[in-house]
């Protein structure tokens, strides 16, 4: 028997030990507005920095979450005895100390790393030798009549560029991807982009499969003297000419790029009230939202008060309330995730490793942006994902005078998607997309913590009665809608092409997650995708996509360059509509 089967046999035993000499339930007791609020604005604070995961900010706010989780009284259910289950968010790789570049003819040069030259951190890894090829910008610029490498062969040479772009081409803009593209395309073994400052390593991350580095125009200039040319000088005659003037320096050089890989982790945060009756114990309640947000970008935090420190802050008071309470009698499991705005990572994390099988998980419910409530409006989704749970949330909607519009559909982009593809019923909690919505002014005092504890005080109700109710809902095959409802500040009906993405890229705009259906799903995008231009235009960051959108109409078509596993590719999206 391996491990991962003995763990959950273990914890379903430990459990059933504990419902049996159980004592007697108090009352529930619903989270009240003002400790609701209180942890919105400890969550959204700017020393959480926006709590992105794999970041010392969405760290520290799982350190938070686990401490108010132990305070409640929940037991463990991450690893090793932890509240923490952690998993990769990714595999990063830089430049190792043994990397090197040589100037090997007409004469012997060894530059020193980060000092004189860096290799890029997405830059193949592997060594290249040959001569020296200056392209001006590395610019390839068709639309425009310019082509850099027009006049020269770089087939298996080492291309060697300056950063930026053409001046009399006024207002164009070339990334390092786009001379890394054009420099494959054209056979270059490697390309080196000179430049004032040396970046690091995080900044040039996108992998483009050529070996690749960035170098001082000091060091620059030694690869030019040659041909008796200097960097100033070179820019000085493209400026003139209007024009490439690309030629062979009759330098040689050899370049080795040797990589070390590095994980970086992020985690859920997860506590466990075992079920008080005996017969019910082994099975589960999951009661989740996601805490990460976006971090930081461009030096500015994103708080994310809203997405999602509102739901963490339900489910932590939950947590209080049924711990206050001493559980109910099925087992609840309260499960905050990390990176779902970096692709749903943690539900899919956890719905793979589950704490109790997910055979014996009754339900799901989801809590994404339920703080900014209008009156006593409140949106439940998944109703008709298992029998029984839309009259359970209208009843309970009912009791608490809430106006509930209930949704049979359990598909979305939020973590109870990952649970109802596995089979188990949902039903997701929000209150409304707004302005805000992935913007710097997601901020607490924005929130209706009065309304939180409305809603909080409805899933109460819910939860209690599938943790007593002795039939467990049946789960139930719901057709993805044709249309889709998701967290968002964008007007309805507006165009939409369908990635999650941080709020901007060191380097092209990496893709989180592609909704199903949508533009970028029908034209081919993944998960891990870097796009390069959209329409031409130069993708930096998810703000520049959204730019982009304002001025495009549904069933408008765009060309999208991209990278996938260090190859560029073309393709193009026919845009969508979206509904809110």
């Amino acid at each position: 028997m391996t491990r991962r089967l003995v763990v959950p046999f273990l914890l379903l035993a430990s459990l059933l030990v504990a419902a049996a000499g159980a004592f007697a339930r108090a009352a529930v007791v619903p989270p009240d507005a003002a400790r609701l609020g209180a942890d919105v604005e400890t969550l959204a604070a700017p020393d959480m920095e926006g709590r992105r995961s794999g970041t010392a900010g969405g760290d520290r706010a799982a350190r938070q979450i686990a401490d108010w989780l132990a305070a409640a009284g929940l037991r463990p259910g991450g690893d090793a005895g932890s509240y923490l289950q952690t998993f990769v968010l990714e595999t990063t790789t830089r430049p190792a100390a043994s990397s090197s570049l040589e100037l090997v003819a007409p004469s012997s040069r060894r530059f020193e790393s980060l000092r004189d030259w860096s290799p890029h951190g997405g830059s193949l890894a592997g060594e290249a030798s040959g001569e020296v090829v200056f392209v001006g910008y590395g610019a390839d610029l068709p639309d425009a009549g310019y082509d850099d490498y027009a006049s020269v062969d770089v087939r298996g040479k080492i291309a060697l560029a300056l950063e930026g772009a053409p001046a009399h081409l006024g207002g164009t803009h070339v990334s390092r991807l786009d001379k890394l593209i054009a420099a494959k395309r054209r056979g270059a073994a490697a390309l080196l982009l000179a430049g004032d400052e040396l970046p690091a390593p995080a900044a040039t991350a996108a992998r483009v499969g050529l070996v690749s580095a960035a170098l001082t125009r000091e060091s620059a200039d030694v690869l030019l003297a040659p041909a008796g040319r200097t960097t100033a000088g070179v820019a000085t005659s493209l400026v003139a000419a209007r024009a490439p003037t690309s030629f062979a320096t009759g330098a040689r050089v050899k370049v080795r790029v040797e990589m070390v890989a590095d994980e970086i982790r992020a985690a859920n945060v997860v506590g466990v009230l075992p079920g008080t009756d005996p017969v019910r114990a082994g099975e589960a309640i999951v009661i989740g939202a996601h805490y990460d947000h976006l971090g930081r970008a461009n030096g500015i935090v994103y708080p994310g008060a809203d997405d999602n420190a509102s739901g963490s802050a339900v489910v932590l008071g939950l947590a209080r309330a049924f711990g206050a309470a001493g559980g109910a009698e099925r087992t609840l499991v309260f499960a905050l995730f990390g990176a779902e705005e970096l692709g749903l990572l943690g539900s899919r994390h956890y719905v793979s490793h589950p704490l109790i099988p997910l055979t014996k998980t009754v339900a799901m419910l989801n809590f994404d942006m339920v703080g900014r409530m209008q009156g006593t409006r409140l949106t439940i989704a998944g109703g008709d994902s298992g029998s029984g749970l839309r009259a359970k949330a209208e009843e309970a909607a009912q009791k608490e005078s809430v106006t509930a519009e209930l949704l049979g559909n359990p598909h979305g982009p939020s973590d109870h998607s990952q649970f109802y593809s596995a089979g188990v019923p949902v039903l997701f909690f929000y209150t409304g997309g707004h302005g805000d919505y992935h913007r710097p002014t997601d901020t607490a005092d924005k929130i209706n913590a009065a309304g939180m504890a409305r809603l909080s005080a409805v899933a109460v109700r819910i939860i209690e009665n599938l943790a007593g109710d002795g039939a467990r809902p049946a789960y139930a095959q719901v057709p993805r809608p044709a249309g889709r409802r998701t967290p968002s500040g964008a007007a309805p009906g507006g165009a939409f092409l369908g990635i999650s993405a941080p709020p901007s890229g060191n380097d092209g705009l990496r893709v989180a997650s592609v909704v199903p259906g949508t533009a970028a799903a029908q034209a081919g995008l993944r998960e891990g995708d870097v796009i390069v231009r959209i329409a031409g235009t130069l993708i930096a960051g998810l703000e520049d996509v959204r730019t982009l959108l304002r001025d495009r109409r549904p069933g408008d078509t765009v060309s999208v360059l991209y990278l996938r596993d260090g190859e560029a590719h073309a393709t193009t999206a026919t845009l969508g509509v979206r509904a809110d």
